[in-house]
């Protein structure tokens, strides 16, 4: 079934967004980026009745969320967890990360959370937020956030797995700075694609390729999980800085919990999720013939933060891959 979870977005304002025409409901904070297309740009290869749909989907995705005990459950270091009304704190020291994660699986939809990064020298430690299934051939979607020393910039590193092979590795650095504020991490997954956000800015999309004989991930059950760790062995300037044990602890903090998806606690609803229908005609949002891929402002966005972010692509590290990967 769908899950959806108490309000935490004013109703008034979704529908103001869908009234103005607004392809995300999320502030950009760059003074560069795109700016949200118009309605009239929009129907350029929307539909009227299309954008309708794709409108509501994205209300129906941002103003529902959950605390954290209604969705997740501590999963290792529990004494390095500490609530603070809405908000939940990891902290890396030298005993120890820590951990959580769902306490279901899911098949297509949207999970996010609100995230704000270590502060100060995070130097070698590792906040990851992802997606994966069990199993050698899992499937994977990572969002790891690679620290830095004081003034160097925060790196995020995106990877996806499907049928337990990985190595398609993306580095972007951030057009603000995530460690001062909260900020929202995204990942949207249907039978087409499978989409990176940060504050509903797109980094990247996984397509569906299956016809070129390329494997895509859609028919394992993935949970939603967070970590902090150590890892001064390749997450900083590729291991060369280590870890400074005098900054510890290190803390990463949480809130605006959500999970919008198909939730599949046995093998059969796995079947059930797979379909796009839910009875009587109607679709899963997610499903929905409007986001079978990019939008128009959505490419846009990620056309921007190519040329002003991209730090490291996969599909272009001829070293690592001589020849190209078939999905590139």
């Amino acid at each position: 079934m769908t899950r959806r979870m108490k309000c935490c977005l004013p109703r008034k304002f979704a529908a103001t967004a869908i009234k103005r025409g607004l392809p995300t409901l999320e502030h950009n904070n760059s003074p560069e980026a795109p700016r949200p297309v118009s309605l009239m740009a929009l129907s350029m290869s929307f539909s009227f009745y299309g954008w309708v749909v794709y409108a509501f989907a994205i209300a129906t995705t941002v103003v529902y969320c959950a605390t954290f005990d209604e969705l997740f459950e501590p999963s290792w270091a529990q004494d390095h967890f500490m609530y603070e009304g809405e908000t939940l704190k990891l902290k890396l020291d030298n005993s120890s990360g820590a951990g959580f994660g769902s306490k279901s699986k899911y098949l297509f939809g949207k999970t996010s959370v609100e995230i704000k990064l270590v502060e100060g020298d995070s130097a070698g430690t590792v906040t990851a937020f992802y997606m994966s299934s069990d199993g050698p051939n899992h499937n994977e979607f990572d969002f790891e956030f690679l620290g830095n020393t004081t003034g160097e910039p925060y790196l995020v590193q995106t990877n996806i797995y499907v049928n337990g092979v990985g190595n398609r590795e993306m580095r972007h650095s951030f057009w603000f700075d995530p460690t001062k504020d909260f900020h929202s991490y995204s990942l949207f997954w249907n039978q087409n694609q499978v989409m990176f956000l940060v504050d509903e800015t797109p980094l990247r999309v996984f397509r569906n390729k299956e016809k070129e004989g390329i494997p895509f991930p859609k028919d394992q059950s993935m949970g939603v999980y967070s970590s902090i760790w150590n890892a001064d062995d390749w997450a900083t300037q590729g291991g060369r800085v280590k870890t400074d044990w005098s900054h510890a602890p290190f803390v990463s903090t949480y809130r605006g919990f959500n999970i919008d998806a198909c939730e599949c606690p046995t093998s059969e609803h796995v079947r059930i999720c797979s379909t796009a229908s839910v009875g009587d005609g109607k679709r899963y949002w997610w499903a929905s013939d409007w986001l079978a891929g990019p939008n128009v402002h959505q490419a846009h966005q990620m056309a921007w933060v190519r040329a002003h972010h991209l730090v490291y692509d996969y599909c272009e590290d001829s070293a690592r891959f001589p020849a190209k990967p078939p999905e590139c």
